[in-house]
């Protein structure tokens, strides 16, 4: 360090060593490995299962939920990551520090399932507090098992209602978004 505080190329230097390390780490840990395989199960087959049963009637409307929901959840997963509260020590790809298969794989997927198959507020609740529940005490201690997942400064029982609140706050939006849209369209006739 030149002076009492880095600058740009410094920064930019030590970031260059770090995705070196990563590639490295990557290539001789992670890449094919039965983790790596899970990983990309996981980010793949709920989506090819999500093709098969959607409802092809509201499909702009479930992918408006889930799409929304995706990007709730990279920026949860992002600020997680960069304050240790988790991390990753098997990626699916190197260069991204979130756990891609399961921010746009299959959590997102098993929520879009519920939006879908429970639109009224009262069973949307009840199915998505369920759903947290197992995966904040199933799916979590089992990818930390895997040792997919790492908990740093996190426990478990923070997840629970950061599961509930992000799906109820996308329906919310999204229920929001088309009842506005459904007054618009009430008004042109």
């Amino acid at each position: 360090m030149t002076g009492k505080y880095p600058t740009f190329d410094e920064i930019r230097n030590v970031h260059q060593q770090l995705y070196d390390m990563k590639l490295d780490y990557w290539i001789s840990h992670d890449l094919f490995t039965f983790q790596w395989w899970l990983l990309l199960f996981i980010l793949f087959v709920p989506w090819v299962i999500w093709l098969r049963f959607v409802d092809k009637k509201r499909i702009t409307e479930i992918l408006l939920f889930g799409t929304l929901l995706m990007l709730l959840v990279i920026m949860l997963d992002d600020i997680g990551v960069e304050t240790h509260l988790w991390s990753y020590p098997y990626q699916l790809i190197n260069i991204m520090p979130r756990l891609l298969p399961i921010d746009q794989g299959i959590l997102v997927v098993a929520h879009m399932f519920l939006y879908q198959y429970f639109p009224k507020w009262n069973k949307f609740i009840i199915a998505n507090v369920i759903m947290a529940i197992i995966f904040t005490f199933v799916f979590e201690p089992l990818t930390v098992w895997l040792g997919i997942y790492k908990l740093e400064n996190w426990r478990y029982i923070y997840s629970l209602p950061i599961y509930i609140m992000k799906a109820a706050l996308i329906k919310w939006l999204v229920d929001e978004f088309i009842t506005k849209k459904e007054n618009i369209n009430k008004q042109k006739k």
